[in-house]
Order: C-alpha cells, then sequence, then structure tokens
C-alpha cells in the first residue's frame, strides 16, 4: 500500500462536502509532478485529506477507489475517485507537522505548493499517532 496526500481549499472542496458525496473525480490537477503522482495511485491506496489556505491541517483519511484515468475535461490530464475512510480524531495542523523533526522532509513542506503528494510510510504512521 502507498500513501499520499491530496490538498484542497475547503470553500472549494471540503472534507465534509467528501463525506456528502461518498465519492468524488478528484480532478482540475494541472501539475506535471502531481499528474505522476496521481498516476501512480493504487485502487485502496490511504490518502490524507488536506485543507489548504483555510485551516491548514490533515482532517481525514481517503482512498482510492478508481485508478487513474483520463480527465474528462482535458484527456492530457488524469483523475482518480476518492471515498471518504474517516475522519481523524484531532486533525494535524501545518504549524504540528513543522515542529515534528522527524517530518521535516515531507512534501508539504519543502514542496508546499504541490496539491498530490507521496508520503512515505513512517511519516504516516507518525501523522496518524499526532491525530489519537
Amino acid at each position: 500500500m502507498n500513501y499520499w496526500l491530496v490538498k484542497s481549499e475547503p470553500s472549494v472542496y471540503s472534507w465534509d462536502k467528501l463525506v456528502k458525496d461518498k465519492k468524488t473525480v478528484w480532478d482540475g490537477v494541472r501539475n506535471y509532478a502531481a499528474r505522476l503522482h496521481l498516476r501512480a495511485m493504487k485502487k485502496d491506496d490511504h490518502v490524507f485529506f488536506y485543507h489548504s489556505n483555510e485551516g491548514l491541517c490533515i482532517v481525514g483519511i481517503a482512498k482510492v477507489v478508481k485508478e487513474a484515468y483520463p480527465d474528462p475535461a482535458d484527456k492530457v490530464w488524469s483523475v482518480v475517485d476518492l471515498a471518504p475512510v474517516e475522519a481523524l480524531k484531532k486533525p494535524v495542523t501545518l504549524e504540528d507537522i513543522k515542529a515534528e523533526k522527524k517530518l521535516a522532509t515531507i512534501p508539504l513542506i519543502r514542496i508546499g505548493r504541490l496539491s498530490v503528494m507521496p508520503i512515505k510510510k513512517e511519516e504516516h504512521d507518525i501523522i496518524m499517532r499526532m491525530a489519537r
């Protein structure tokens, strides 16, 4: 299993909206590195859902329910389908992540503008402990 983090502004598409929708097409990604990450996602991979710009925290865990396929709006780009798994008991803030020395190399800190990024298993496990 692989681990990922996707970012969305809550005013555009929030965790609560994903929970209400039960599934969504993760579209609109227009960055080549993020596209490569979408294409690497496999069914049942865990995906941290991060609220960007407003909140600045990981709020839930989703999973990949359909692997990458061409974006219906522009076939050059890719999309995946995500479904919610669970809300985190305690959201993990960007401030919390930056304070944890073992997360110093996480892409969320190093490449802050990237909207889809891989997360190492060790980083995933640390974030999960922080969320309890």
